[in-house]
């Protein structure tokens, strides 16, 4: 069993495991194992269940990654026992009771607010859910600014939504709480006021802040800080 960690990057919302190609690409040319695992958004519970779940089915530690949405996804995944540290990516570091809405709603809205749209989707045997996308028109400069607008304009029309009870939805644990943390913060981020990204990680203690004059995708955007950040933060673990 190998003793250095597998990364396992963790999408958000609007998105889907290819936002994480360019850091992907990067990590695994440094020879580091790494899954990039799917996320439903349908809710906070069942999908950090479903992550839980995939990390525990690795064969040694791991160290969790989670970008926007995916930041609260690991908050509560993250508790498994093998998962050894999470590193958020303009995510939400959520407490332990505490929703997205709830975290949010204590800062000025950015503007991803104004430009969501809403849609109803069939659940069997219960009322219809409710699905939140960015307008496909607000979506390249709000959600993918600093992507070519080429591949904003593809990914405005691909964009996985997310369930609107994630919203509402408390973290049942926080693994920040017995396991070391690590943050990005995007300066420029349009999609989360980055100041609770700034919140969240340093409630979290933290081990390192590292502020980037950055987009929301910061991944896509500046890969190759995004993946030093996660090494380094192997590193420390070391």
């Amino acid at each position: 069993m190998s003793t250095t960690p597998t990364i396992v990057l963790v999408h958000g919302a609007f998105a889907d495991a290819a936002s994480w190609a360019p850091v992907t690409r990067a990590l695994l040319d440094e020879g580091y194992e790494v899954a990039v695992p799917p996320v439903f958004n349908r809710s906070l519970t069942g999908d950090s269940a479903y992550i839980r779940s995939f990390v525990e089915q690795i064969d040694g530690p791991v160290i969790l990654a989670g970008h926007s949405y995916g930041g609260a996804v690991i908050t509560v995944a993250g508790v498994a026992e093998n998962v050894v540290g999470l590193v958020y990516v303009a995510g939400y570091a959520l407490d332990e009771g505490e929703s997205l809405g709830a975290l949010q709603g204590g800062f000025p809205d950015s503007d991803l607010a104004a430009n969501l749209v809403y849609s109803p989707y069939p659940i069997d045997g219960s009322d219809p859910g409710t699905d939140v996308a960015v307008k496909p028109e607000a979506f390249p400069d709000i959600f993918a600014a600093g992507v070519p607008k080429e591949v904003s304009r593809v990914l405005a029309v691909s964009q996985r939504p997310l369930s609107a009870v994630a919203f509402s939805e408390a973290a049942p644990v926080a693994a920040w709480k017995t396991k070391p943390a690590w943050g990005i913060v995007s300066s420029a981020d349009h999609t989360i006021n980055p100041d609770v990204e700034r919140f969240g990680y340093k409630r979290a203690k933290a081990r390192r802040i590292l502020e980037l004059d950055a987009p929301h995708l910061v991944m896509m955007t500046h890969p190759e800080e995004v993946a030093k950040f996660i090494t380094d933060a192997i590193d420390e673990l070391a």
